[in-house]
């Protein structure tokens, strides 16, 4: 499993630990990752993501998962947030209709 946001995309930066000597060595800065579930009102189920805490305070700042997704552009979403964003237009689509 790879350290990547799924909202967001955030992953693993590097660089160096410096000491009082100046000697560097080379580290790795990791993000901060959450398993959580989210609920999506348009389909009526939660799914298990893993998302940065930067991520979860933008789903909910945007209003919950499907207002976030219909907000975002499809570029800037992982593959699998891509597929769901789909399946939440598709049944917004309907309801409209």
């Amino acid at each position: 499993m790879a350290r990547r946001c799924a909202v967001t995309g955030k992953g693993v930066q590097t660089g160096n630990n410096v000491s009082h000597a100046n000697n560097k060595t080379r580290r790795r800065f990791l993000p901060n990752l959450q398993v959580t579930s989210v609920f999506s009102e348009a389909l009526g189920r939660n799914f298990h993501l893993r998302v940065s805490t930067n991520g979860l305070r933008t789903i909910e700042h945007k209003g919950g998962l499907d207002a976030y997704l219909m907000d975002a552009r499809g570029s800037e979403l992982e593959a699998p947030m891509r597929s769901l964003k789909k399946q939440i237009a598709k049944i917004v689509a309907a309801r409209v209709a």
